[in-house]
């Protein structure tokens, strides 16, 4: 059969086509925070309204104590929960809820003579987010054990325990998050004074420590100033600026609070500020960075105590820093002028509450377990949708994978339906 340069071409790309679709990476949610570690994904189209019976329930089912939020790679989703004087990191099917595989360590709560100052109000934990990256899960539990599982099968790598191996004579419970930078992970060190470090992804092997500084709860953020990266990092009365190559410190700005909880992750825009908002009388406050003669210098712009945020996450929007402030109080959904810090509105309808933004939808998951939709602007708040999906205390940040929103209270997890009809 005789074949021309056409006839060739078109067999190529009968051929080709269907590899190239399915190199297509799946969707993902690695980290806290999501791709871009700020809850903002491009997840398609989303329903803008739902049924009296709320978003379909494609599965649910029973999971123990904690408070550490759904990462997603493809059809893995790892999360942590503690049962008894275990805490476990557990791999599940994305599409089914069942249990791929399961590590399990004990961790008592008075291991190393940690006394959590959390347990009436949070419970026992465990309280920080796993990561998803080189093949592996990085997870640490609120005592500090600090372990790398391998992602298909659940299996130690390697494993640290932080409170020996650094000399951990103060702090709280581990709740930040680890980052991945490059071929290292980064944590902070508990709420402890001592910093952060930089561990080989591969080994656990120590690639650097910072200076001695008293770190918060909140996790730590990578950011680009003027063409360079660096590592913001939650303390327990400030910010702090690092090189994420070395440790190196770049800058700091204050930024304090009654009980030294600094709690959530900061908000970075590519103006080059930086959000951060915490409760127990910190407030929020915006600081531009910028690069000068080398140096980077912080640069507060304003600040208010009309936001203070507690435990849940700001998003910025164009020109509007929105968020939940409130800590023991009544909690208010509010909108500050990212330039100005000038209040744009507030509406009272939920407990505090989680956000997450795909495209031009809003989701918003309270701590009373109910899910909603909407729209957001500079003029204000429109629900689309509302229902309860969970119960009290739901305090972890919901994650948001193609069109399917995974959710979790202190006894559940549960993946539903967000897309379009």
């Amino acid at each position: 059969m005789h074949l021309t340069a056409k006839n060739m071409l078109q067999g190529l790309a009968i051929v080709l086509t269907p590899l190239w679709v399915q190199a297509q990476p799946e969707p993902s949610w690695t980290q806290l925070g999501g791709p871009h570690r700020n809850f903002h994904v491009d997840a398609g189209p989303l329903a803008d309204t739902w049924t009296e019976n709320g978003p379909t329930e494609l599965w649910r089912r029973p999971l123990g104590e904690g408070y550490s939020s759904l990462v997603v790679d493809g059809t893995l989703i790892v999360t942590m929960y503690r049962d008894g004087d275990e805490e476990i990191v557990i791999g599940l099917d994305a599409n089914t809820g069942e249990t791929r595989w399961q590590h399990r360590y004990h961790a008592p709560l008075a291991h190393n003579g940690y006394v959590d100052i959390w347990l009436n109000a949070a419970g026992p934990g465990p309280y920080s987010t796993p990561l998803i990256a080189h093949s592996a899960v990085f997870a640490v539990g609120i005592d500090g054990t600090f372990q790398a599982l391998s992602s298909d099968t659940g299996e130690a790598l390697w494993t640290l325990d932080l409170v020996t191996r650094f000399g951990l004579a103060e702090y709280n419970a581990f709740a930040s998050s680890p980052l991945a930078y490059q071929d290292t992970i980064i944590l902070p060190l508990g709420g402890s004074p001592n910093g952060v470090v930089a561990f080989e992804a591969t080994t656990g092997e120590i690639r650097w420590e910072s200076i001695a500084f008293p770190t918060a709860p909140g996790s730590p953020l990578l950011i680009t100033v003027d063409g360079q990266e660096q590592l913001v990092v939650v303390g327990q009365q400030e910010l702090v600026g690092l090189d994420p190559v070395d440790g190196r410190l770049l800058w700091r700005h204050t930024h304090e609070n009654e009980l030294g909880l600094n709690l959530s992750m900061p908000v970075w825009g590519h103006d080059g500020q930086l959000f951060i908002s915490s409760a127990y009388d910190g407030g929020s406050r915006m600081i531009q960075l910028s690069q000068i003669d080398g140096r980077t210098t912080p640069d507060e712009t304003w600040s208010t105590n009309r936001m203070r945020m507690h435990f849940t996450n700001a998003l910025r929007v164009g020109d509007l820093i929105i968020g939940s402030s409130g800590d023991f109080g009544p909690a208010f959904l509010t909108a500050l002028d990212a330039d100005t810090g000038e209040e744009r509105w507030r509406d009272r309808g939920f407990a505090r509450a989680h956000l997450l933004r795909s495209n031009d939808t809003f989701v918003i998951a309270d701590e009373d377990g109910d899910i909603a939709l909407a729209t957001m602007n500079a003029d204000g708040l429109q629900i689309t949708a509302r229902h309860q999906l969970l119960t009290a205390n739901a305090w972890t940040p919901p994650t948001l994978v193609g069109d399917t929103l995974y959710l979790r209270d202190r006894k559940h997890i549960v993946a539903v339906d967000l897309g379009a009809p």
